[in-house]
């Protein structure tokens, strides 16, 4: 099973491009180190602030581009991880190991597999109009 971890930072800090401090990337450094070690680890990256990204919605299929920065703090994403691992109480086991001392939040979403779209193109009460 494969899961995304969101990692939604303190909104103004990184906002404001303020990076980690040396002792935590250290220590963010180790825990994804012994992530890779165990070999649940695919991929982790840190993201720059909104005020440099764009979002793209799509009304009536018509897509409409909007520059950050974003208003919605509890939307920000600051970074992610990548996991393969055998279920959804493993990848909670690992977090809770994360480092992070400050008022950080991380978001678990399992990955949809390709099999899981084939079902799903069988039955049409699991498919949107």
């Amino acid at each position: 099973m494969r899961f995304l971890v969101t990692v939604k930072p303190p909104a103004a800090a990184y906002e404001a491009g303020m990076m980690p401090s040396p002792e935590l990337v250290a220590k963010m450094g180790a825990f994804n180190a012994d992530l890779a070690k165990a070999g649940v680890l695919l991929a982790a990256e840190g993201l720059h602030p909104s005020s440099k990204g764009a979002r793209i919605t799509f009304a009536a299929g018509k897509p409409t581009v909007t520059d950050g920065p974003f208003a919605e703090a509890k939307e920000l994403v600051g970074g992610f991880w990548l996991l393969q691992v055998q279920s959804k109480q493993e990848a909670i086991e690992w977090l809770l190991r994360c480092p992070f001392a400050g008022n950080e939040e991380v978001e678990l979403r399992q990955i949809h597999d390709l099999e899981d779209f084939a079902v799903a193109m069988q039955d049409p009460e699991r498919q949107q109009p």
